[in-house]
Parts: C-alpha cells; structure tokens; sequence
C-alpha cells in the first residue's frame, strides 16, 4: 500500500505491506532510527513519536493508519538555532543513562508541553505524563527536573524551581 506521511518537515511516500508499523517505517524505509523499539507492545513508550502535535506509540500505529500525517521523530526535535529545550535540559540534568528510553520521553514531553506549558506547576499530572513512559536506568528525578526546566525555559520564565541543582529539594530521593 503507499502512504504519504510528512516526516520531520519533509513529505514522503512510501510502499508499505498493510500491517507494517509506523515505527518499522520510520526506522527501515527512512531511516529514522532514533525511534527506538523497546516492548513492541505500546507498554514502554520508548518509540514514541508526535503525530499531528500529538504523543503516539508509532509501534502499536500501522503506517497505513498514519496516511497524510504530520510525523515529528526525535530527528526532527532540534530547530534550525540548536538544541530543542528538552534536548538541553536532558543533558543539563543528567536525565538519561543509556539513552535507550530518551527519544521517547523526549517526543512524549514535546507534546505534553505544546499541549500543556504549565505541565510543571502541576505535579501529579507531571508524574502522571513521566509514568506512561518507562525507564529502567534513572531514578526519573533527572528527568523531572529536566521536564520542569524545558517547560520553564520555553515559555520564557527564568524563575528556578524548588528542584532544581542546589535546591533544598534535589536529593529527595527518586520517582516514582
């Protein structure tokens, strides 16, 4: 079957066997293997992608399903001036090890905090968002604090957070 996805800002159409998953698309027709496969089951969120703005499991979509979509990948995550801000507060933050279960959280917050700026004000819904993704490397307080400082910076408030490094709050322990 052919599809016409928009992929990262660049338009494609690609021939793909029905039951071919968006994230086997990705990663074999186009090469966009920062989305990674985990579970395969849509439990880890490791493959997580933004499709029209918003966070999906590209392992449990059918490339066939995503037909003249708008797709976002990790590839795509930067701008033209550098670094996306969750990109940068990953780093700053030290909220990966291995890296494996980055690229998901990375596309699940892009879309949690286009949708939601003020995400990091509200606790509980925060660790309900962080909660969909799985990480079996960091203590999630990295990526906490990481989420908080992105929202923050993107919407241009420079006012730190009680979490953040060298706050009375930063060794609490980890999440969940």
């Amino acid at each position: 079957m052919n599809v016409e996805l928009t992929v990262n800002g660049s338009a494609h159409r690609l021939d793909v066997e029905p039951r071919t998953s968006l994230a086997d698309a990705l990663r074999d027709q186009l090469r966009l293997t920062g989305t990674t496969l985990g579970c395969e089951h849509g439990v880890c969120g490791s493959c997580t992608v933004l499709v029209d703005g918003t966070a999906i499991r590209s392992c449990l979509l059918l490339a066939v399903q995503a037909d003249g979509a708008d797709i976002r990948t990790v590839e795509g995550l930067a701008g033209d001036g550098g670094p996306h801000p969750l990109q940068e507060a990953f780093a700053a933050e030290h909220a990966l090890q291995c890296g494996f279960c980055t690229p998901g959280f990375l596309m699940l917050l892009a879309g949690a905090l286009a949708e939601e700026p003020y995400l990091d004000r509200d606790e509980r819904r925060m660790d309900e968002v962080l909660a969909s993704n799985l990480c079996r490397c960091t203590g999630y307080a990295g990526i906490r604090r990481a989420a908080r400082a992105a929202a923050r910076r993107m919407r241009g408030d420079v006012t730190p957070a009680a979490d953040e490094p060298g706050s009375h709050e930063e060794g609490r322990g980890s999440w969940p």
